[in-house]
Parts: C-alpha cells; structure tokens; sequence
C-alpha cells in the first residue's frame, strides 16, 4: 500500500477528485494549506497599500491506495491538475505499513 500526498491549487480540486473517482479511488482526504516554493509568493494592494503575500493557499490531497493503483494515480493527478503554469504543486508517494480500519478491525488493503 502506498499513500500519495498532492499539493496543488486550490480550483483544481473538483477536477483530481472527479479522476481519481473515475479510477474508482473513492477515499480521500484534503485539507487546506498554505506554502510557497518556485512562486515565493506574490504582492497585492489594499486600500493603496502593497502588501506581500509569501504563501500562496493550496490543497493538499492524501489517498492511500493499493501499490498496483499508483502509477495512473499519479498520471490522473498529474493530467488534472496541471496548467502548465508555475505553482502546479507536487506529488509525494510514500509507503504504508499497516492500515487498520477502526469500524471493523479490518486490515491490509481490505481497509481501503
């Protein structure tokens, strides 16, 4: 098992969740983050006043998902969520030890 962590922006969001439902890959967690990489944020201005934003919101997106699944998981959030612009995000994939569902006690990949 492995879990894929993705940042990305923010209106993209609706886009990976619906490819990666198409792959049926249902379980998914996102929370709402902030950080900057090549971007290193940007200026805007308020009632006359530049102000700097140095961190940008994303999303950050974790599913796990059986081994066999990671690579056109990766090519679905990779094809949905690009632009082609700086600041598309990231994709991690790092291994699961264990998964436990507490419901049920199940676990390995019957707890996806």
């Amino acid at each position: 098992m492995k879990m894929i962590t993705a940042i990305i922006k923010p209106f993209k969001l609706d886009d990976v969740r619906e490819a990666l439902h198409d792959l049926e890959i249902n379980g998914l967690t996102v929370t709402d983050v902030k950080g900057y990489g090549r971007q290193k944020g940007h200026t805007e201005m308020y009632r006359g006043a530049e102000y700097v934003i140095d961190f940008l919101p994303k999303i950050k997106i974790e599913v796990a998902i059986e081994a066999s699944k990671v690579d056109s998981a990766i090519e679905t959030i990779i094809n949905s969520a690009q632009t082609g612009k700086i600041g598309d995000g990231k994709i991690f994939v790092t291994p699961i030890e264990q998964t436990i569902r507490i419901r049920t006690g199940e676990s390995g990949v019957e707890a996806l």
